[in-house]
């Protein structure tokens, strides 16, 4: 009625739109700048996804699941409705709200690479001010990003819409549902045909998507392709491998190579590391863009244990026993996690007062899972206290204070809080190829396969302690393998996808876990999904499905 009283008061007649808060995009990708702006839009997005960051992405159901990590109720924090109970015990349903977020993030970021896709493959690049080298890295890149969003949307749900376009209305036909060998044989399909016009990686290509970060996915694609389409490929995963381990794939600097340490790829200057392939890049000293890790890991004190300024919500901590998998001798399990007594970080020797159960009393991080102040005995994700578990060091933000460390002062760290999150590193690719290599022969490791994973454990032992700590030949099992894959890629969201391939994370056991059903392999497409997509069907094992 407001319309039409206006439209006959003033006898307009012009109708045309004007766009006050948002820019059409026939208006956009004008010129370099522009154009680069929306190339970049999906890796901002990539923080609420890929890396613990507070969201319900992909990361939280690859590893919670699992049999390393785990968020249990401590004290009154934690219970969030059951759902990381749920996910521990494998009970989860179809109307998991954390499933359907993670479902809306990855195909958000899906639309995020349609869009620009399609008005650059639309427009000449005399209007863009850019050049046609330019024009075809961009949409390379984007076309592999979009393909690695497709990889871990697969390995969640199975089968799914695959959907390449930017809508032009809303009338838009509604997705059909695609079987998962279908969008593994898409995804397969967009990598080769992009991988080599992306940009090689270099220094100015930290954080995004380039050749190496397209051949690191033909890894892992082809490393599950036997759960994934059904069909074994490793010798397409050692092919791919290759590419990566002898630099042929357009690496940085020459070629990637193993960090001698085992902090270097997860410091504040982890973007100078020539181990990594691609990573989750934060600038928070220039661009206010910090790394989403702390609230997931950290205690609600934590600022004083490493003279930071952020703390978190004292959640996800490691499940007990799986810090003595670690060898005292290993460094790893000295560098990558909380154990024992905390100290304050400001002059290194004063303890660190709890906040919760243990209120004024010095914070204790322990490997059990049980409410000792009140004197229980049971031990389940019911059980915790905010001492409960040991807890993630792995990744580390610097320190903004200055301090005291074994006994030295230590000035604030001019990176601080600017860590990158890794996806995927060199040392993963070393792992993947030796395990095709023993998978063709029938699990057996040979010299090539024990040289691999020996390479990359040899960095977490000291000279004198590594000839009794070496694999060799008869060592190596495939049993093995997959626990030094968990000791050396832990925190770093491959867990469940690893006990699925070797056939133990619906049949396995662990803390306060019993084996599950085998559907539970996939997660249920969202029940909220169903109800505004007809097309789709759920998955098998689950109501409707």
């Amino acid at each position: 009625m407001l319309v039409a009283s206006a439209l006959t008061a003033g006898g307009c007649t012009n109708l045309d739109e004007n766009a006050y808060d948002i820019i059409v995009a026939d208006q956009f990708y004008e010129n370099k700048n522009e154009v680069l702006s929306a190339v970049l839009r999906p890796y901002t997005h990539a923080n609420a996804w890929v890396s613990p960051s507070g969201q319900d992405g992909w990361w939280r159901p690859a590893e919670l699941t699992a049999d390393q990590l785990a968020w249990p109720t401590k004290g009154r924090h934690g219970e969030d409705n059951g759902k990381w109970k749920r996910f521990h015990y494998h009970t989860w349903n179809v109307d998991e709200g954390n499933m359907n977020q993670a479902w809306v993030l990855m195909y958000w970021g899906i639309g995020l690479c349609n869009s620009p896709i399609s008005i650059l493959e639309s427009k000449d690049v005399a209007s863009m001010g850019i050049t046609e080298k330019e024009k075809n890295e961009f949409i390379a890149e984007l076309k592999l990003l979009r393909a690695f969003h497709y990889l871990k949307l697969m390995d969640l749900f199975g089968s799914l819409p695959i959907t390449i376009t930017a809508p032009a209305t809303n009338n838009e036909p509604i997705p059909e549902q695609t079987p998962q060998k279908e969008v593994f044989a898409f995804i397969e399909k967009e990598i080769l045909e992009n991988v080599e016009k992306a940009p090689k990686l270099s220094r100015g290509m930290m954080g995004r998507m380039s050749q190496a970060g397209g051949y690191a996915m033909l890894v892992e694609l082809y490393l599950n392709a036997e759960k994934w389409s059904g069909t074994a490929r490793w010798d397409d995963c050692i092919k791919a491998a290759d590419k990566l381990i002898s630099g042929t794939a357009g690496g940085q600097n020459g070629g990637m190579v193993l960090e001698p340490n085992i902090v270097d790829s997860y410091s504040p200057t982890n973007d100078k590391s020539k181990e990594v392939i691609f990573s989750v890049a934060y600038d928070y000293q220039t661009a206010d863009f910090a790394t989403g890790f702390p609230s997931e890991f950290y205690h609600f004190v934590q600022r004083e244990i490493y003279g930071g300024g952020r703390t978190g919500n004292n959640g996800i901590v490691m499940i007990p026993g799986v810090y003595t998998t670690f060898k005292d001798t290993d460094m790893r399990k000295k560098e990558w996690f909380l154990a024992g007594p905390m100290v304050k970080f400001s002059d290194g020797k004063s303890p660190v007062l709890g906040s919760e159960e243990y209120k004024d009393k010095p914070l204790v991080f322990v490997d059990y899972i049980r409410r000792e102040s009140e004197g229980k005995t049971s031990s389940t994700m019911s059980d915790g206290e905010e001492n409960s578990g040991i807890r993630f060091n792995k990744y580390k933000l610097g320190n903004s204070l200055t301090g005291v460390v074994n006994g030295e002062t230590v000035a604030p760290n001019p990176e601080y809080n600017n860590t990158d999150w890794n996806i995927y590193r060199l040392s993963w690719i070393y792992f993947a190829k030796a395990e095709a290599l023993m998978r063709k022969s029938g699990g057996a490791a040979n010299a090539e396969a024990v040289e691999l994973v020996n390479t990359v454990k040899k960095r977490a032992f000291k000279a004198a302690d590594w000839e009794k700590e070496k694999y060799t030949t008869s060592t190596l099992t495939l049993d093995e393998l997959l626990a030094e894959r968990g000791r050396e890629f832990i925190f770093e969201g491959f867990r469940r996808r690893d006990l699925i391939r070797f056939g133990k994370f619906h049949t396995a056991s662990w803390w306060d876990h019993k084996p599950s059903q085998e559907y539970r392999t996939l997660f249920p497409i969202p029940q909220q999904q169903i109800s505004m997509n007809p097309n789709l069907k759920q998955n098998p094992g689950y109501p409707g499905g």
